[in-house]
């Protein structure tokens, strides 16, 4: 068992996000779910890509904003396509590599060349591919790379 979990407030729907999530990442799987008295899951526990979280039907009475997002690292832009289009379904996309899935829950789509892009060893370069990424929406790595080569 993980020291520290996440547990995320649903308004109901938290076994549907569990399986929509556990179904999106690999190496993922639904774990048990505790009933509420009404019956239905109070609390549904799974675990994605390793890490442990807690769904709670807690009701309508809080909501996820931008202060708390998942960041997903992807190693090619395939796996950053993979699941921007799957996370983006039903939900909004933001700037950045940011969107809302459609529980309202913020995620992070990030290829691992950014950090060697706006971090590089060229500052010009790195200030284009910061300015290159400022406009999008998804992350494109060959368009951030190109920009940080200067083309």
């Amino acid at each position: 068992m993980q020291k520290i979990s996440t547990c995320l407030w649903f308004d109901g729907q938290a076994a549907e996000a569990a399986e929509f999530y556990t179904s999106t990442f690999d190496n993922s799987a639904m774990g048990q779910a505790m009933p509420g008295p009404d019956g239905n899951p109070l609390t549904v526990e799974f675990e994605i890509e390793g890490r442990q979280f807690m769904g709670l039907n807690g009701g309508p009475a809080f909501r996820f904003n931008e202060a708390v997002s998942l960041v997903v690292n992807c190693e090619s832009q395939e796996e950053v396509d993979r699941y921007w289009d799957a996370l983006l379904v039903g939900g909004v996309e933001s700037q950045c590599g940011w969107l809302k899935d459609k529980y309202g829950l913020s995620w992070q789509i990030v290829p691992t060349a950014m950090a060697g892009l706006l971090n590089g060893p060229d500052q010009a370069g790195s200030r284009r591919a910061m300015e290159a990424m400022l406009k999008m929406r998804k992350l494109d790595v060959n368009v951030l790379q190109k920009a940080y080569d200067g083309g």
